[in-house]
């Protein structure tokens, strides 16, 4: 990628406050101006005590798969809360839906077996099926999630635990910033970004029965499932991600835009 390639485009981008800074950090490097306004809030579950119990009972599981760095975080403080120790995970294996997961997952001193081709649940589902029959699977995600992994790994013969970690809920604050940048012709973005099926119906959510104003304006998703949600909502997919990745999206606007 050259430097200053998505100059004087303007890109939207609906991450949750804390998880902004890497897709934006990457857009702006190519030159691109970055908006940022959150369409997703990470929340504390009501109550923790569920993973709590799961936790204090890691021994007796062969398998642990964590779909999110947002899990991954979640899941790591109550760890500490408990006062576990790293021996607690020493013979578990840990299945991570895509790089940023095991990325966090080792910064925190995990070990992880295994990661999917495709960092979908249905490319977790294919990875782990021959090899958890019979076997205690705990799943540590968020509280409205797709049951693909669950349900697979139940038929492929696995004893599964499903365990929430947070939830992610609208910010609805974000309703008057949001509209009022889609109204303005000066500066109103070139893309929006989605990086999940949340931050889709999220947007929804705050945009409302308003989809005019979107356009002229490319959506950007970051893999078939987010598209896939999309369409859903009869919203269209003017760009989507090869590798199901923040670099992989950022290559697809970079793409699309440059017409190569």
């Amino acid at each position: 990628m050259k430097s200053q390639s998505l100059s004087g485009v303007r890109v939207l981008v609906g991450r949750a406050r804390h998880q902004a800074s890497t897709l934006s950090s990457e857009l702006r490097n190519l030159g691109a101006t970055v908006i940022e306004i959150p369409f997703i809030e990470i929340r504390e579950p009501r109550s923790f005590k569920l993973l709590d119990s799961a936790l204090r009972d890691l021994g007796s599981y062969d398998w642990l798969i964590l779909t999110s760095v947002n899990g991954v975080e979640a899941m790591w403080e109550r760890v500490a809360q408990l006062r576990l120790t790293k021996t607690t995970f020493k013979r578990l294996h840990i299945a991570a839906i895509g790089p940023a997961t095991r990325k966090a997952i080792e910064q925190h001193g995990g070990e992880v077996s295994v990661v999917p081709k495709e960092y979908v649940a249905e490319s977790v589902v294919r990875s782990l099926r021959r090899r958890i029959k019979g076997r205690r699977v705990l799943l540590v995600r968020a509280k409205v999630a797709r049951d693909v992994i669950p349900r697979e790994l139940r038929l492929a013969g696995a004893k599964v635990d499903v365990v929430e970690a947070y939830e992610t809920v609208v910010p609805y604050a974000s309703r008057p910033r949001l509209r009022g940048l889609l109204g303005n012709p000066r500066r109103r973005p070139h893309v929006v970004t989605f990086t999940s099926s949340s931050t889709v119906r999220n947007f929804v959510a705050l945009l409302g029965p308003r989809h005019a104003m979107l356009d002229g304006i490319r959506l950007a998703s970051i893999g078939p499932v987010t598209s896939s949600t999309l369409r859903e909502l009869r919203l269209r997919v003017d760009i989507e991600a090869k590798e199901f990745t923040i670099p992989g999206l950022v290559e697809a606007i970079l793409h699309s835009l440059s017409g190569t």
